[in-house]
């Protein structure tokens, strides 16, 4: 059995001054991004006490070990406003299937590490920039206490990679296969496969009180933590009763956490809403009194225009997954409204980019480019939008929305380094401002260092805390093994339920009737 190696902590600094020929320190609320040319800023002990002029900040502090240097950019780490696994779907055999269809579908996934497996993700999230991630748990198997620690895992492999973590378990109380109730949905299926269906509905099953007892637990056992948020997640409309609405807000409102609620994702979701509550999902929300700035809606494709200015109203949140959406066949969100109505919008990655992996620099440039809608009308995204997208507004949909996202005195020094000549060589006119050319130019190759806290955790493209290679040899290792019994029996009868999904959806919801409704 291999081992996962922990490296050497790189030397503590308390204290030093981060440089670059350029560094971005955030976006003014006029929409301009601040862009100081042979910028700096000192940090001590992992919080930032001033930025300036290079030459400047030496004079002052002499004595500080300086970090970066006049051929780099320097830029506030990345957020990843939504992820939720480490070996992507396709890896583990489902394909891209309509959203419906793909989560049934993924009952024949593989029984992964936890840890190793967020240790996967957690590599690619930070050599693209990432340093802070808000995963949404979605479904572990066993009871209260096999869900605790598995949360544990997960949250572990953070802390060791350095990252931060804003963590959170997706509550669900009903529906927990397709969108009807779990004992009508097995009665369809053939008496040969219904027996293992329930068993495995069962064995991903705790009660809404258990559910709200763990993250009360999770909650007191990282209070002190400064890299570990534990946020609240009603998983969807359809996976959750009214009952659970009503409790998790409660809950939500009693600790003043953030809620994140994958929510109108697809057509589907839509007509759900509309069948169940009368109204539409974000104004059925708004009773409970959970559409308030505590709350970021994942995906959000099918707002509608009330939606969004009921959303803009109450200062809640999106999380765009632009990637997701495309491979799902999900839907385009309404970003270009959203920012219009002054909606804050992160950017979550979901299982994976369009790559198949977690590269944010690629997930930017995709939501750039997704929203320029034809003809010749200006009030598009800019690249300065969706830099403000990929930091300060994705870390509002955290719990550590006034810590990070900007590399600003008081917050966090959570910072990414860049090459420049990596983005600008051979060429580039002097004319095309730093965060265009970093948004549209950037590749992973031009991340040379990523700092959480002051700390480096990526070092000259070198991880300083946890040795990739013997990870993921490990990972790869017992992924390599036959499928166990379990597996094996739990893939058959994924593959011969589908078609009762899919017959289930054409039936009851026609598509000619959900996509035609407006």
């Amino acid at each position: 059995m291999r081992a996962v190696k922990h490296l050497k902590r790189s030397p503590k600094v308390s204290s030093s001054i981060v440089r670059g020929r350029y560094l971005i320190s955030g976006v003014h609320d006029g929409g301009k991004a601040l862009v100081i040319e042979n910028g700096a800023f000192v940090q001590k002990d992992g919080k930032i006490l001033e930025v300036s002029v290079f030459d400047d900040l030496q004079t002052k502090y002499p004595d500080l070990d300086v970090v970066g240097g006049p051929s780099d950019v320097v830029l506030p780490g990345f957020v990843n406003g939504h992820h939720h696994v480490g070996m992507t779907p396709l890896q583990l055999g489902s394909p891209a299937l309509p959203l419906e269809l793909w989560i049934a579908r993924r009952m024949a996934g593989r029984n992964v590490d936890l840890y190793l497996d967020t240790l996967y993700s957690a590599f690619e999230m930070v050599q693209s920039g990432i340093t802070t991630v808000q995963h949404i748990h979605m479904r572990a198997r066993g009871d209260a206490r096999a869900v605790h620690a598995s949360a544990n895992e997960i949250i572990r492999a953070y802390k060791d990679v350095g990252m931060r973590v804003s963590y959170c378990y997706g509550i669900r109380d009903q529906n927990r296969f397709i969108y009807e109730d779990d004992d009508t949905f097995i009665r369809r299926l053939p008496p040969e496969f219904a027996p293992v269906m329930k068993s495995w509905i069962d064995s991903a099953t705790i009660s809404l009180n258990e559910a709200l007892d763990i993250f009360e637990a999770l909650y007191s056992e990282t209070e002190d933590d400064d890299r570990v948020r534990i946020q609240l997640a009603p998983a969807n409309l359809h996976w959750c009763s009214d009952d659970a609405l009503d409790a998790i807000a409660r809950k939500s409102e009693t600790f003043d956490v953030p809620m994140h609620m994958h929510l109108l994702e697809t057509p589907y979701q839509r007509e759900y809403a509309r069948r169940r509550t009368g109204h539409t999902a974000v104004a059925h929300l708004n009773e409970f009194g959970m559409i308030n700035a505590r709350m970021t809606l994942g995906h959000g494709c099918w707002l509608s225009e009330d939606d969004v200015g009921m959303l803009a109203g109450a200062d809640a949140r999106v999380c765009h997954n632009c990637s997701s959406n495309l491979r799902l066949r999900s839907g385009r969100a309404p970003i270009n409204d959203l920012h219009r109505h002054g909606v804050k919008v992160g950017i979550g990655i979901d299982e994976a980019g369009i790559n198949d992996d977690r590269d944010m620099l690629q997930e930017m440039r995709m939501v750039l480019c997704r929203h320029r809608d034809p003809g010749m009308d200006d009030r598009l995204l800019t690249p300065t939008q969706v830099f403000q997208m990929a930091t300060e507004h994705g870390a509002a949909t955290t719990g550590f929305e006034a810590e990070i996202g900007m590399l600003t005195p008081g917050r966090h020094d959570d910072a990414i380094i860049l090459k420049w000549d990596d983005i600008s060589y051979p060429y580039l006119d002097p004319s095309v401002p730093v965060v265009d050319a970093v948004v549209h130019r950037a590749k992973t190759t031009a991340v040379k260092s990523v700092m959480v806290g002051g700390k480096m955790i990526l070092q000259d493209g070198e991880f300083t805390r946890v040795d990739r290679s013997s990870a993921l040899a490990e990972l790869s290792e017992k992924l390599s093994k036959p499928l166990t019994s379990e597996e094996q029996e739990r893939r058959e009868t994924a593959l011969a339920v589908m078609p009762v999904v899919e017959k289930f959806y054409r039936e009851e919801y026609p598509q000619e009737d959900i996509l035609g409704r407006r």
